[in-house]
């Protein structure tokens, strides 16, 4: 119930040990994509007769510099603006003997100097530069391009990527646009609609990024071919100025366009003969091996609002673009709307985009998982019942109206949470019959249940401030704060939660924590050595959450309950400790544990949130696609030196809930 101070290097380790520096380390079609594109262009620079004199922007571990000066270039500037990576990538230089070719500046490019007294003594000629995201410009590549271009490189360059292609297809999608919009709950007593301000309104600005290689062919209609919507040639002068890139096409079937899918691709050379990807896994030949990365993955845009377009028709797909971002509109190509109209950059004002992310949208709009909430409340919501709510931005207060429930109270967490359920209760004519509190569970007082007492504390549980599953036990803490407010018979639900694990096999979310040592030919331990230390100052004892339906894993160990909280029952004050073992059913590499949390609402009726079926033959597992599950690597990942020679037995576990922290602390050993 209280913030938790943290030691002073907390962040820094933080950054660290979730980098993503891992990961783009291991990706061997990109490090050898941009090896090829570095040698072409030290080639053609000296073919000119010229000195090759490199600019590498945001260099990390130095990698790309080190990739050019063995490739023939005379010197190399490798800029790096966070502190810590530039230390290494100093040290890692250095290691490999490059310390005379490659200066390290550790600051941001525009803030370099050249002269004689400056950073650089010359100009550029050939600028290397990875400063692309998901979005392709979202990390700020444009304003960076632009001003090096003008200020750091010669009247001409050569630059490695060349240039770069967006691409875009519109589909149309129940369960992606799931994810942006609440959907009309239809109960016998009516129907449940949105308030006008969220339908209306375009959304989230920022964009979706997603493993769409993951969603299956049946969750989207292609509505249009894969369109070219935009390039930017890094060879020529660059600008960040906002722009838009109408594109004409005809739709080829019948459906409601919703949602653009897109991704982009960069030419390493002039000729296009060196191509990086990062198109989804259906745009592959059958034959083709898919490269696997987790640092730039393909993005997600959601329409302003949905259209229906027919076969045949001509339509204007627009890309809008700032420094920073891109969004979509579609408009009729008969039509003479002015593009202007949508440079602004769309901005949630309905509250909902704010409050909720997306999978909390496609919780919400799951009517599989609210059918069972209705079931289950129904052993409790009767017409006789004071009713409070414990979750945020729940619709579980609709539902028990619907029952006949006499009092609901709901409690939110926030003021924007707070004003959002009161405008759609309101609209849904409910505003004086649920009534929204936002107050902790601990400042709550009989005043504010007109001296009631609560007979049914009802939660999903749902928190947004939750990261890891067990953190939605703040349910429990409150109903231990609220314990005086409650009934002698105060129904609970759910009424118990467990914690249950299973050991996995990661088909390719093991390369984020993996060790690179030796990259393309070149030593990174000491990457490897900072990122180990970053874990060991508090993460390598810590689950990190993953959304588990992205990343393909088989099970090695049936899954197993762990540990048992009884809601019925206060918080303890003393801590609950599980220790066993998980017996390896399936041959594979056991790269670590998965956890997650079970609710059981009624003795008939539980909800998981993870693992929701498992393949005997194959062990493949399915995932509950709206929560995050947490994930615990094994040392064997994190440190190669210490994964067993033999082909292991069983895992064993130590885990300890500790009321105080409300955290579990854990411990899996081989």
């Amino acid at each position: 119930m209280d913030w938790v101070e943290e030691d002073e290097h907390y962040d820094y380790h933080q950054e660290i040990a979730r980098s993503s520096y891992a990961d783009m380390l291991h990706d061997k079609d990109r490090n050898e994509k941009y090896y090829q594109g570095i040698c072409a262009a030290v080639k053609r620079v000296k073919k000119r007769g010229q000195e090759a004199v490199v600019l590498d922007i945001g260099t990390g571990t130095g990698l790309l510099s080190m990739m050019a000066v063995t490739a023939g270039a005379d010197f190399c500037y490798a800029i790096e603006v966070f502190k810590p990576m530039s230390d290494a990538a100093v040290r890692i230089v250095k290691a490999n003997g490059f310390s005379d070719k490659i200066k390290v500046i550790n600051k941001h490019s525009t803030e370099v100097t050249v002269g004689l007294d400056g950073d650089m003594k010359s100009k550029a000629n050939i600028l290397i530069t990875e400063l692309f995201d998901t979005e392709l410009i979202g990390e700020g590549a444009l304003p960076s391009y632009e001003h090096a271009q003008r200020n750091l490189m010669q009247d001409t360059w050569e630059a490695v990527p060349h240039c770069a292609t967006v691409y875009a297809q519109l589909v149309e999608s129940h369960r992606l646009w799931s994810w942006n919009k609440l959907f009309p709950l239809n109960l016998e007593t009516g129907d449940i609609r949105p308030h006008p301000e969220l339908e209306s309104c375009p959304g989230a600005p920022s964009v979706c990024d997603v493993q769409l290689s993951q969603l299956s062919p049946k969750d989207f209609k292609i509505l249009s071919e894969v369109l070219c919507v935009f390039r930017v040639n890094f060879s020529q002068q660059v600008s960040s100025s906002p722009t838009s890139h109408p594109v004409h096409f005809k739709c080829l079937a019948r459906g409601a366009a919703q949602v653009v899918l897109s991704w982009w691709e960069i030419d390493m050379d002039p000729d296009g003969s060196i191509t990086c990807t990062m198109q989804p896994s259906w745009m592959y030949l059958a034959q083709q091996p898919v490269p696997w990365r987790d640092h730039w993955m393909q993005c997600v845009y959601f329409l302003p609002k949905e259209s229906l377009v027919t076969q045949g028709e001509m339509w204007c797909l627009t890309a809008n673009q700032d420094d920073y971002c891109v969004w979509y509109s579609l408009t009729k190509s008969s039509t003479q709307q002015n593009i202007l109209m949508c440079r602004e950059r769309p901005a949630c004002h309905c509250g909902a985009h704010i409050t909720w992310n997306r999978a909390r949208f496609g919780e919400l709009n799951d009517r599989n998982r609210t059918k069972l909430y209705l079931e289950a409340l129904k052993k409790v919501a009767t017409p006789s019942s004071t009713c409070l709510f414990v979750s945020d931005g729940s619709l579980l207060p609709v539902l028990a109206h619907s029952l006949g429930a006499r009092q609901i109270y709901t409690l939110e967490s926030s003021s924007i949470s707070q004003h959002l359920m009161e405008k759609l209760f309101q609209v849904n004519h409910l505003g004086e019959k649920i009534q929204v509190l936002q107050k902790s569970a601990d400042s709550l007082t009989p005043a504010d249940f007109q001296d009631m007492k609560i007979s049914a504390l009802i939660g999903e549980p749902f928190f947004t401030t939750s990261l890891l599953p067990w953190h939605n036990l703040y349910f429990w803490y409150s109903r231990t704060a609220l314990s005086k407010n409650l009934a002698k018979d105060c129904a609970v639900l759910p009424y118990s939660a467990s914690l249950h694990v299973v050991a996995v096999e990661f088909k390719d979310l093991w390369r984020i924590r993996s060790p690179c040592g030796i990259c393309e030919g070149f030593d990174v331990s000491i990457m490897d050595e900072m990122i180990k230390n970053s874990l060991n100052f508090r993460e390598s004892h810590d689950a990190e959450p993953h959304p588990l339906w992205e990343y393909p894993c088989r099970a090695l160990s049936e899954p197993t309950k762990v540990m048992t909280f009884n809601f019925t029952e206060l918080v303890p004050t003393e801590e609950i400790n599980s220790s066993g073992s998980l017996n390896l059913v399936r041959s594979g590499q056991c790269h670590g544990a998965v956890l997650w949390m079970v609710y059981e609402l009624t003795k008939e009726i539980s909800i998981s949130t993870g693992l929701t079926g498992v393949s005997e033959d194959t062990g493949e597992c399915q995932w509950y696609p709206h929560r995050k599950q947490g994930v615990y690597f094994f040392s064997s990942i994190l440190n190669p030196q210490t994964a067993p020679t033999q082909s292991l037995s069983s895992i064993s576990y130590s885990l300890t809930f500790v009321p105080k922290e409300g955290d579990i602390r854990m411990c899996f050993e081989s």
